[in-house]
């Protein structure tokens, strides 16, 4: 029988990563919350057999099995919380709260009642990240010294209609908080636990923040330099990794968020469609393309079935979103200081 599960919001996270993940790894899709009368209509043409709801209380009252947090980051210790307080297992979209005490409420809460809480770092299961991983194990590379991991972008104007580039950062609203946490948490993914040398935080545009620089020392020794940035004409490679054999690059983004955009679903948690990004290992001027490994963030949700059904462990450990978001607080007081 399928598990049962309810998501809260139907915006970009809610209808176009978490929604066909979900259908595509098996899971029942039983109840959408939004206040939103579009995104009602979204979620109702999507799954015609859904319950839609509008408050996070309605939600939690469908007899769900899981509980996805796909809403505003201003509300989501607000709905983790609620999921947890009704004893519901809960995904909570990235990152998993504003601030480190947020991310610690919600962690303890869901230690405290012994509800699973786990939050959606998918970009572990980027193409890009898995080829990584097998780079690293290869040792091809040599004694790797530094990354140079980014999402950059060139978007000069201000979207007015996105709390993501318009609310303050109180209200979950930036760079720092939208695309950091996916290049930190792969980062310590890759390299281990980390610590912050220093950080750029701007707003160009006069919104949120909009341009971010993050440097981490990992305790192996590696240097990781995180680039997050809205204007961006020339953007550099996706990533780069140093070492002293030889360097990975990676030049193009996981093809998988264009897929699910475009109404795609990895069908029984696994893409039947093309979702490699292409690497070269680089020795100065030669240049060799190396076997990339296929993008699958259906293994999330494959490894969230697993955790509810047979106590198997969490796709992403809680100390790994608590690391992220102390690594955050640290780096909006240190690059805002440097301003």
């Amino acid at each position: 029988m399928s598990l049962r599960v309810g998501i809260a919001g139907y915006g970009l996270a809610g209808r176009y990563f978490h929604a066909p993940l979900l259908k595509g790894c098996g899971f029942e899709i039983v109840a959408i919350q939004t206040s939103n009368h579009e995104r009602s209509a979204h979620a109702l043409a999507d799954f015609p057999k859904t319950t839609v709801v509008s408050t996070i209380e309605e939600l939690v009252a469908q007899q769900l099995d899981l509980v996805v947090v796909a809403s505003a980051n201003l509300v989501h210790a607000k709905h983790a919380l609620a999921a947890i307080n009704a004893g519901i297992p809960v995904v909570v979209d990235k990152p998993m709260g504003r601030t480190l005490a947020e991310t610690r409420e919600i962690v303890n809460a869901g230690e405290s009642a012994g509800v699973g809480v786990c939050t959606f770092f998918n970009r572990r299961w980027d193409s890009d990240a898995l080829t990584i991983k097998k780079v690293l194990a290869s040792g091809v590379l040599g004694e790797v010294h530094r990354i140079d991991s980014r999402f950059e972008r060139f978007r000069p104007e201000l979207n007015a209609t996105s709390w993501r580039e318009n609310m303050s950062a109180a209200d979950g609203g930036g760079q720092l908080l939208d695309l950091q946490p996916h290049l930190i948490s792969t980062a310590i993914d890759w390299f281990g636990t980390a610590e912050l040398v220093t950080a750029s935080v701007r707003s160009l545009r006069g919104g949120a923040d909009d341009d971010s620089v993050v440097v981490l020392r990992h305790e192996s020794g590696v240097m990781s330099y995180l680039s997050a940035s809205a204007v961006v004409g020339a953007p550099g490679p996706r990533i780069r990794i140093l070492g002293t054999k030889g360097a990975l690059v990676i030049n193009d983004l996981d093809p998988q968020e264009a897929l699910l955009r475009a109404g795609k679903f990895p069908e029984n948690g696994t893409w039947t469609l093309p979702t490699t990004s292409p690497a070269f290992l680089h020795r100065a001027d030669v240049i060799e393309k190396i076997e990339s490994i296929p993008g699958n963030y259906g293994h999330f949700y494959n490894c969230v079935e697993l955790a509810i059904t047979t106590g198997a462990p969490w796709p992403v450990p809680n100390s790994d979103a608590l690391l992220v978001a102390s690594i955050i607080d640290q780096a909006r007081e240190t690059g805002t200081r440097a301003r």
